[in-house]
């Protein structure tokens, strides 16, 4: 799997170059849907949804694995699609499969229908994610500094997305009840569509790639990460598919939660806009990701080990502030580590491991929510992961991905 460099287009007839920041601020349209819709926006609606459909929790689980099966398949053919048809044309088609996915999400409360229709879109929005990682990687691809700000900007659409999120689902819910979870996903699907129009706007601004290179390095050395993103992707997504039914559990209102899931957005956006990409950069390899694992296992505790408002909140701040820090310090890593005709296979490699977890994480917490655990102890498997994703890649060693080639 591989590409060559993307440029910011340096003409478009007789309009001028916007500036790189506009560019990468209108691909982060893609993790708005990919992720804060499609994936982060399910963590809302669940409860109404175990509600009106009467849903296990491992059942519950089964529909995002589902998902996640859709991203593995999607992340593992995303430099495929993007070498076959041109990465932007995939970027914003996979984009309007996404969008037209949530609309369909909220036309049946069949499982059977739910799991294809989830199924579909982690694949679009997948292969939306890691094309717009690398996308967004070739912005300015001279300079490592302002690269991996970029790569932040793109980033921090997911905590936009989360953000948006918070505010229109449990007004939805609010205003339909319970049943407004099918509500819920069409608004959802049509805030993907406007999105998809300003994402394929700032697509149109990078030049096509030329012909793929047939030189594809090994990323045996990458082992440390690949193992840190997979725990890491499980630990994570763990606490997100079900941290506002334990904050249920606990007692806290809807609009409570809302303002959880608002606050811990935002923390997310404003992190990743103004802090990891700084930090990232000049961490090493393993240090980074080191990092950015402890720093999510910190944000899990507070809902753990008290109960209410202020503890969701806490939690909601340093959590939200780390968790998308992991993509960010993947994509880096995989541009310092690989040569540029091989970031695109890289990054998605990279992310099928990240799917794999989200794929494995939701379902084992499931099972044990279940259980006599609750679901508290479903959630303290994300802590075990994340510790050990931290200390895996520990082990990771720095290359020079242009000595590479």
């Amino acid at each position: 799997m591989s590409s060559v460099p993307l440029e910011v287009s340096q003409s478009r007839g007789t309009l001028s170059t916007p500036s790189p920041w506009l560019i990468a601020l209108g691909l982060a349209a893609g993790p708005v849907v990919a992720l804060g819709f499609t994936r982060f926006a399910y963590a809302l609606l669940l409860p109404a949804m175990r509600e009106d459909l009467d849903w296990s929790y491992t059942t519950a689980g089964g529909i995002t694995t589902a998902n996640a099966v859709g991203y593995i398949l999607g992340a593992g053919s995303a430099a495929w699609w993007a070498r076959t048809f041109g990465a932007r044309q995939v970027f914003v088609g996979g984009m309007l499969i996404s969008a037209v996915s949530l609309l369909a999400s909220g036309v049946s409360g069949d499982f059977t229908y739910l799991t294809v229709v989830r199924f579909i879109g982690g694949l679009s929005t997948a292969v939306v994610f890691v094309v717009g990682s690398a996308l967004a990687s070739r912005i300015h691809a001279t300079s490592a500094k302002h690269s991996a700000k970029l790569v932040s900007i793109y980033m921090a659409g997911v905590g936009i997305g989360v953000i948006l999120s918070g505010f229109v689902i449990p007004a939805v819910l609010s205003h339909f009840g319970n049943r407004g979870w099918s509500a819920g996903w069409l608004v959802m699907g049509i805030l993907a569509v406007i999105a998809t129009v300003v994402a394929g706007i700032a697509a149109g601004r990078i030049e096509k790639a030329g012909p793929a290179s047939a030189n594809r390095p090994s990323m045996k050395f990458l082992l440390p990460t690949f193992a840190w993103y997979l725990l890491y992707g499980a630990g994570y997504v763990s606490y997100m598919t079900f941290v506002i039914a334990l904050l249920n559990a606990q007692g806290l209102t809807r609009w409570s939660t809302a303002l959880f899931f608002i606050v811990l957005g935002t923390a997310s956006a404003a992190a990743t806009l103004f802090l990891w990409g700084k930090i990232i950069g000049r961490l090493s390899s393993a240090q980074g990701p080191a990092v950015v694992s402890l720093v999510v296992l910190i944000g899990v505790l507070p809902v753990l080990l008290w109960g209410g408002i202020v503890p969701a909140l806490v939690s909601a701040v340093i959590f939200g502030a780390g968790f998308m820090a992991g993509p960010t310090a993947a994509t880096v890593i995989a541009k310092r580590s690989l040569p540029a005709s091989a970031w695109t296979g890289g990054i998605a490699a990279l992310t099928v491991a990240f799917s794999v977890g989200q794929g494995i994480g939701p379902v084992v917490s499931g099972i044990m929510s279940d259980t006599s655990f609750g679901i508290s102890g479903g959630l303290w498997l994300s802590v075990v992961l994340l510790a050990v994703s931290g200390l895996i890649v520990s082990f990771q060693k720095e290359r020079d991905g242009s000595k590479t080639a």
